[in-house]
C-alpha cells in the first residue's frame, strides 16, 4: 500500500463519519422538535383544564355563565367583566391552539376537537355578543376562523339555557 491508497481509505473513513454524524443531528433534532411540540401542547392542556375548573368549582360562576350564554349585554357590569375573563382566557387558548395546528405542532384530529367546542359555544347568543365587543383582542387570522363558525349559525344544543 502507498500513501495515495492510505490517505484515500483515510478520506473514506472521514467521509462515513461525518455522514454518520449528520444521520445523528438531524434524529436528535426531529426529537427535540418533537419534544418542543409536546410541551407547548401540554401547557396549552393545563390552560384548558384550568379554565373548565372555573365552572365545575364554582356554583356562583356557573350561575353567571349560563346567564351570559344567553346574554352577555344583559349582564351588569361585574358579572360581564367575570364572562369577557373566561372567555378571553378561553380564546386566547383556542387561538393558540390554532397557532400550532397551523404551523403543524398540533395534529388535524386534535384542531377539529378544538374547533368542535368553538362551534358549540359561538352557537350561543351571549356569546357573539361577547365576541363583537372582544374580538380586535385577536389575530386576524384567528378571527377568520371565528367568523367563519359564527357564519355557520350552529345550534346552540350543549347547555340547555331555560333553567
Amino acid at each position: 500500500m502507498n500513501w495515495e491508497m492510505l490517505s484515500a481509505i483515510g478520506q473514506v473513513v472521514a467521509a462515513i463519519g461525518v455522514i454518520i454524524s449528520l444521520i445523528y443531528l438531524a434524529v436528535q433534532i426531529r426529537e427535540q422538535n418533537k419534544e418542543r411540540r409536546r410541551t407547548g401542547i401540554n401547557i396549552l392542556t393545563v390552560q384548558w383544564s384550568d379554565l373548565v375548573k372555573t365552572g365545575q368549582e364554582s356554583r356562583e360562576f356557573a350561575a353567571l355563565f349560563l346567564r351570559g350564554m344567553r346574554s352577555f349585554h344583559d349582564l351588569d357590569a361585574p358579572d360581564k367583566l367575570s364572562f369577557s375573563a373566561f372567555f378571553t382566557r378561553y380564546t386566547r387558548n383556542c387561538e393558540g391552539m390554532f397557532i400550532y395546528y397551523r404551523d403543524g405542532a398540533l395534529e388535524k384530529a386534535l384542531w377539529d376537537e378544538v374547533e368542535r367546542t368553538m362551534n358549540d359555544y359561538f352557537a350561543y347568543r351571549g356569546v357573539k355578543e361577547w365576541w363583537a365587543t372582544r374580538k380586535h383582542w385577536l389575530t386576524d387570522e384567528f378571527r377568520t376562523v371565528v367568523e367563519a363558525i359564527i357564519a355557520k349559525n350552529p345550534e346552540p344544543k350543549i347547555i340547555p339555557l331555560t333553567t
